[in-house]
């Protein structure tokens, strides 16, 4: 039994070693129109954050300048689940994700935060300046991708499953731990919320994108707070934005 069980184990450690040198790779890699390798470039960089154990689920895509979902005045046009089951659906099997991505060719991709991840979600600009701070500094940064023209978006390790349950802070406390003045402009998405991943595709034309591939071990958030609160309180003097850098809230949060 013994040997049968090391077996396995050195298997899958194999296995997860495989998969984790080819991410640098997938994530160099751009689609070539005149190849018409799109969607394979596609479901190379849905497997490589499934393989970092961002757990994913299908959501809604563009539709002309609306969304899929044909809901009349969708509040998040290409960016919440199809399903309302999202919560249970996430998954980070390679089969499952290979199978979801060639039945919807179209549809874009959520990962569920709270369970292995949480996210910590700034104005764009705030964010570059922190990502550049951080990085000049030592500080391992987790992945980082541009969501559209706005906003920029930090992975680190969840603090939404405390052993304490009494812990975890809803997403829609996640903002403001204390006040939304102490942190202008960001937003902590944990137990209950999503977001899109790349390659995600926006209505106006925009895209979500890797700045920060997730080959990179997601951090504690406290590690980034405190850089990412700076430049969020930078950003918003700067721009004079006095609603904090308001960022429409995920669709559905809750069933």
């Amino acid at each position: 039994m013994g040997d049968g069980t090391d077996r396995n184990r050195g298997a899958d450690a194999e296995s997860r070693t495989s998969w984790e040198s080819l991410l640098p790779q997938w994530l160099r890699r751009r689609p070539r129109e005149d190849a018409g390798d799109g969607s394979d470039h596609r479901l190379a960089l849905l497997l490589a954050t499934a393989a970092a154990g961002l757990p994913l689920a299908p959501a809604a895509h563009p539709a002309g300048y609306s969304c899929s979902c044909e809901r009349i005045g969708c509040p998040t046009p290409a960016r919440h689940p199809v399903s309302f089951a999202w919560q249970t659906q996430c998954s980070t099997d390679p089969g499952t994700i290979q199978r979801w991505a060639e039945d919807q060719p179209e549809a874009n991709f959520i990962t569920a935060t709270g369970m292995v991840h949480d996210v910590l979600d700034v104005p764009l600009e705030a964010g570059r300046a922190a990502l550049e701070r951080l990085l000049a500094e030592g500080v391992d940064v987790g992945p980082v991708t541009e969501s559209g023209p706005d906003r920029m978006l930090f992975f680190t390790a969840t603090r939404g499953t405390p052993e304490d349950e009494d812990e975890w802070w809803p997403c829609e406390l996640d903002c403001h731990p204390e006040t939304m003045d102490e942190h202008p402009g960001l937003r902590w998405h944990s137990r209950g919320s999503y977001v899109l991943v790349p390659p995600a595709r926006l209505p106006d034309g925009h895209t979500v994108d890797w700045a920060h591939g997730p080959e990179h071990p997601l951090p504690d958030p406290l590690t980034l707070l405190e850089a990412l609160a700076d430049a969020c309180a930078k950003y918003a003097e700067e721009t004079g934005d006095q609603e904090h850098g308001h960022h429409s809230q995920a669709w559905p949060l809750h069933r």
